[in-house]
C-alpha cells in the first residue's frame, strides 16, 4: 500500500496509508452526540505529532490506550478543517518498545548544551545571583536537560527546557552587546532560572502531563518558592535588593497578569527577558508549523499566536 514503510508520522501525505509504531502522547475519552464513546488521541514519534479519533472505543480500549504507551498504528493520513490527522483503522499495544525512543529530541545534544551553558554561568559574578543559580540548577540536575519546556506549543520535546534556556541566553548576549547599559549578569541569571520550575510543573518528556503542583501553582510560583528556600538554606536574605530583582525577573517574565505573571516587568532586564522569551517561543512555533506546510500555502491556525496563520513562501 502506498505510504507503508515510511519513517515517521510526519513523513506521510494525505491519502497515504500508514503502519508504524508510535507513542500515545495524549488520550481523552469523549462522547459523541449519540452517546457513543470514542478516544481522542495524539500520537507522537521523533518526527512530530498526529491526532486521530478511535471511534466506538470499548471500556477495555479506554483503559489500555493511555498516555505513555507505545502502540502499533494502522490507518490513513487525511485532513480535517485544514489540520492533518490519521483515520485509525487498527491499534494494538506494543509493550516490547521503549516509550523514550518515540519522543522528539532537542536539535542539540545534552553534552553540547552543557558546554554552551558554562560561559553564561561563569559570567554571573555577582555572589548572590551566582550562588542561587548554581544551587538551583544543581538541585534540578539532569531533569533540566531532559524536560520539555511545555506540554504543547513551543519546545515540547525532550531537552526542550535546556534548549529554550540556551536560546534565550544567546539572544541575551547579543542584546547586551548592543545595549551595554543592561545588567548582563542579572539578565543571564533570570534567563537561566525563568522556566526551571517546568521540571516541577510537567511530568517529563514522555506523554507530558501537568503535575498537581503544576496545575494548582504553576512554574512561576513554584520557582519563586524555590528561590526563597535556597536563600534560607544558603543564609541569604530573600528580601535583599539583589534577590528581589532576580525574583522580579522570574515573576514577571510572562509579561501580563492574564498570561500568568503575578506582576508586569518593572525593570529593564525583566522587560528584555519577557521579550526574548516571547521571541524564542514564537519563532519555534512558527518554524514547527512552517516545516509541515507546503511552499505557497499557509500553516494551520496557531492557537498560541492569536490563531494566526503564517505563509510559507515559494522556495
Amino acid at each position: 500500500m502506498e505510504g507503508i514503510g515510511k519513517m515517521g508520522l510526519n513523513d506521510y501525505q494525505d491519502g497515504e496509508n500508514l503502519q508504524l509504531a508510535c507513542l500515545i502522547k495524549d488520550a481523552q475519552a469523549k462522547t459523541t452526540k449519540t452517546n457513543s464513546q470514542y478516544l481522542a488521541l495524539t500520537f507522537s514519534d521523533q518526527s512530530g505529532e498526529l491526532s486521530g479519533n478511535l471511534w466506538d472505543a470499548t471500556a477495555e480500549q479506554v483503559a489500555a490506550f493511555q498516555p505513555g504507551v507505545v502502540v502499533e498504528l494502522t490507518g490513513k493520513r487525511s485532513s480535517y478543517q485544514g489540520r492533518p490527522q490519521v483515520e485509525i483503522q487498527a491499534l494494538a499495544l506494543a509493550p516490547e518498545k521503549r516509550p523514550e525512543d518515540f519522543v522528539p529530541q532537542a536539535p542539540e545534544s545534552v553534552a553540547d548544551m552543557k558546554d554552551a551553558l558554562r560561559p553564561f554561568f561563569t559570567a554571573i559574578q555577582e555572589p548572590t545571583w551566582h550562588q542561587i543559580v548554581v544551587a538551583l540548577v544543581a538541585q534540578h540536575g539532569e531533569k533540566f536537560f531532559t524536560s520539555p519546556a511545555a506540554k504543547t506549543n513551543h519546545h515540547a520535546f525532550a531537552g526542550g527546557l535546556a534548549y529554550h534556556t540556551l536560546s534565550i541566553l544567546r539572544l541575551a548576549e547579543a542584546v547586551c552587546d548592543l545595549y551595554p547599559a543592561l545588567n548582563r549578569e542579572l539578565l543571564y541569571a533570570g534567563a537561566i532560572l525563568h522556566d526551571l520550575g517546568k521540571t516541577l510543573e510537567l511530568s517529563g518528556a514522555v506523554a507530558t502531563q501537568y503535575t498537581l503542583a503544576g496545575q494548582l501553582l504553576g512554574h512561576i510560583s513554584l520557582l519563586d518558592g524555590e528561590i526563597v528556600a535556597t536563600c534560607q538554606a544558603q543564609q541569604l536574605d530573600p528580601n535583599s535588593e539583589a534577590v528581589v530583582l532576580l525574583r522580579h525577573l522570574i515573576l514577571s517574565h510572562h509579561g501580563l497578569l492574564e498570561y500568568g505573571s503575578p506582576v508586569r516587568p518593572q525593570v529593564r532586564e525583566a522587560e528584555v527577558l519577557h521579550q526574548l522569551d516571547e521571541l524564542d517561543a514564537s519563532l519555534l512555533m512558527m518554524d514547527t508549523a512552517l516545516a509541515k506546510t507546503t511552499p505557497g500555502e499557509f500553516t494551520d491556525r496557531l492557537f498560541a499566536m492569536d490563531r494566526r496563520q503564517f505563509y510559507r513562501p515559494q522556495e
